[in-house]
């Protein structure tokens, strides 16, 4: 098939009418399909049940430096928590706090704490006349939201290959002192599935921000989420790398289990220099007189150590890789070549990004949802839900089941081949 811009207005309308009759007999099927989020799937699900059955009635609930996880305390977490989420996030122990089940939260009560309070006796962002943040896009809809409701002014940088746009990063915020963050996702990233180049996390290290309360929100949600053992990406660690640059201060490094065992039921926590937790232990101190320790010993007892976390790992993999290698499979074979889309090909993490012709996201996603799918809403990856040339769409393969995927990208990419005719008749 020839690509649809070289295609003439017959031959256009002749295709139309034929995806059209396609589009009718599946609409007809009567089909409730949903891509809209990363979640985990029920097969996936179950792959951490029997970490209901480590603790009981019975079981010896003290920690091993003697903690009752029953009882009140132990702000920063039991140990061999702090250990576990240490080992997962490439930090030594002295540098983790442990929180709640997810990071979405302490991300929040972060950006509120320096609402509120300031960061590390900085003026407090609430008393600023501006308060900015740099948000590479397409990027985490979530991320966006945080920043949104607090009424923080977003700055759109772009994603490259190699992560964000640094010689953007390093001009903005050397000379803006109301920037005071930028969102990242560095390892498969949310949604392209990019990881920052070592270069990428260097210039990171060395940013010379105008502003003293500037922090990288560095959010490894992916960071052992690979699809492939053999074949999976490595990124350098933000903190290290700080310290070596004289910037220990300037990175908030959050992680969590939770598309490694329950996504509602996880442990999450904080990595950070010496002087950030202490600043974020006297927010936590009139918060809360500890988190869940019954649900971090759990975990402990369930890993045991990064090799137990691997292995389960693994076996996320085994049941997401073909979810992706199918979605990747039909739009290599319906839409290649023909000049309307392109896609990425992560190596790991939980989306595949799409990119369509300009002005068509919004019109692909409304089609697929007549058809009976559900997807992630056009614009979602970028900050206000605006995305400039309205073409990028979040394709989350991890929840419906293989047969399910083959349905549902049926339908994508007959919303995608007649939403593009359109527009390109349009202009014909």
């Amino acid at each position: 098939m020839k690509p649809y811009n070289k295609l003439s207005k017959e031959e256009l309308l002749t295709l139309k009418g034929n995806l059209e009759k396609q589009f009718d007999d599946v609409k007809k099927q009567g089909l409730k399909l949903d891509m809209s989020r990363g979640k985990p799937s029920k097969e996936q699900l179950d792959l951490s049940t029997g970490m209901m059955d480590v603790l009981n009635s019975t079981s010896n609930l003290t920690g091993s430096d003697g903690t009752d996880c029953r009882n009140y305390g132990v702000l920063d977490g039991i140990s061999e928590a702090r250990n576990l989420l240490a080992d997962m996030s490439e930090v030594p122990e002295r540098n983790i706090i442990i929180y709640g089940n997810s990071s979405l939260n302490v991300m929040f009560d972060t950006v509120s704490r320096a609402m509120t309070h300031g960061i590390m006796g900085s003026t407090p962002w609430c008393k600023l006349d501006s308060v900015k943040f740099l948000c590479p896009v397409p990027g985490y809809d979530r991320h966006f939201a945080i920043t949104e409701f607090f009424g923080i002014e977003m700055i759109n940088v772009p994603l490259l290959e190699t992560g964000p746009d640094m010689d953007m990063v390093e001009e903005l915020v050397s000379k803006d002192a109301a920037i005071k963050g930028i969102w990242c996702v560095p390892k498969y990233s949310n949604p392209t599935g990019i990881s920052y180049s070592d270069e990428t996390v260097r210039r990171f290290a060395h940013l010379k921000p105008a502003a003293e309360d500037f922090r990288i929100f560095w959010d490894n949600a992916y960071s052992i989420h690979h699809l492939y053992e053999d074949d999976h990406d490595v990124i350098l660690e933000i903190l290290n790398e700080c310290i070596k640059a004289g910037n220990p201060d300037m990175v908030f490094k959050f992680i969590s289990t939770s598309k490694v065992s329950f996504p509602g039921s996880g442990i999450a926590a904080l990595a950070a220099s010496k002087g950030n937790l202490e600043d974020a232990r006297q927010y936590m101190k009139m918060q809360t007189i500890g988190h869940d320790k019954l649900n971090q010993l759990r975990h402990v007892r369930f890993f045991k150590d990064m090799q137990g976390m691997y292995h389960q790992m693994e076996k996320h993999a085994a049941i997401l890789r073909p979810k992706f290698e199918k979605v990747i499979e039909v739009l290599d074979k319906e839409l290649g070549g023909l000049e309307i889309g392109s896609w990425t090909r992560p190596k790991g993490g939980y989306f595949i990004s799409f990119d369509g012709l300009d002005g068509s996201a919004k019109a692909i996603v409304a089609k697929a949802k007549e058809a009976g799918l559900i997807m992630t809403d056009a614009g979602a990856t970028y900050p206000y839900g605006k995305d400039p040339h309205d073409s990028n769409i979040r394709i989350a393969p991890s929840f419906p089941t293989v047969k399910e995927l083959e349905e549902a990208v049926k339908i994508f990419v007959l919303s995608v081949k007649l939403i593009s005719i359109d527009l390109i008749l349009q202009n014909k």
